[in-house]
């Protein structure tokens, strides 16, 4: 990357900055990390104090979310709470901070809007990360049912990136894939590719299926529709808030049912990692021109 900018802090996260920091230390850059005083050293990377990292840094990237619930910076390698404190605000003013979810920081400080980007927004990250999420929800399958994917009968609740994602992974590895969607041209797009196509209002029509991956945010799989396509299936859920299954229903009737939520920083924080980095590298080249 050709960029002024030769020193980077990152403040708080989990694995995947940690990942990022190492992916960015191999680029030639000087990093320091701020809130992970509980790990142990790491080569050509300095660990110091959140207000340090950002005193000394360039360009500081926090976490997703940038701020938890309670107002925190999330840091569970930090032995304590980071807040946003008047010093860390004025350390890291004026510089270019790269986040998740950046509404949630412009809420508590709005001194700090001006150069604030948000990595959650861009396309290519949302892109790569349901890569990662795909993968990971079947890791999540492959764990939990008893047969192999080939020859599974497999439905993909949802057309979006993840959809489409599991659908590319599922039948090149010999499943039977249905995908549900809304739009006519969503479902002409999976019969093109190769899979089974039925609207989501319809899924009653179709099943039993072996394994079930809901991408889609609503509740869909509902408890008449669970004891008519799911019974002897496993449900993985990898719809945000309160997903798309319920799971009350779930429960009573005995489904192996998983709401597996942020896999990419689970299942694969080396590449979540390098996909927080490579969209920064995008942000800096574009702001920079």
């Amino acid at each position: 990357m050709n960029t002024s900018y030769g020193s980077f802090a990152i403040i708080g996260g989990d694995k995947r900055q940690l990942f990022c920091a190492r992916s960015l230390s191999d680029d030639g850059y000087a990093v320091t990390l701020g809130g992970f005083d509980s790990i142990a050293r790491m080569k050509n990377v300095e660990i110091t104090t959140p207000f340090e990292a950002a005193l000394m840094s360039e360009v500081i990237i926090l976490p997703l979310p940038c701020l938890d619930s309670k107002g925190l910076i999330p840091a569970p390698f930090c032995r304590e709470n980071i807040t946003l404190s008047d010093d860390l605000i004025t350390a890291m003013k004026g510089k270019k901070i790269f986040c998740g979810m950046k509404q949630r920081l412009e809420s508590s400080c709005s001194l700090l809007t001006p150069y604030l980007y948000d990595y959650y927004e861009r396309e290519e990250f949302a892109v790569c990360n349901a890569v990662a999420t795909a993968e990971g929800a079947l890791e999540i399958a492959m764990r939990n049912f008893e047969g192999t994917i080939n020859g599974a009968k497999c439905l993909v609740t949802g057309f979006g990136r993840i959809g489409k994602s599991l659908m590319k992974i599922l039948t090149s590895l010999g499943a039977d894939v249905t995908v549900s969607a809304r739009k006519p041209s969503d479902l002409a797009w999976i019969e093109l590719m190769g899979a089974k196509a039925v609207r989501t209002d319809e899924l009653y029509k179709e099943g039993p299926y072996d394994i079930i991956f809901n991408t889609v945010p609503a509740h869909i799989l509902s408890c008449v529709l669970l004891a008519k396509i799911a019974l002897h299936a496993v449900v993985v859920d990898l719809a945000s808030g309160e997903g798309g299954v319920d799971k009350y229903a779930a429960e009573r009737l005995g489904i192996t049912h998983i709401h597996a939520l942020s896999l990419p920083g689970k299942a694969a924080p080396k590449t979540a990692g390098e996909i927080v980095k490579n969209t920064i590298y995008h942000i800096l080249e574009e702001d920079d021109r």
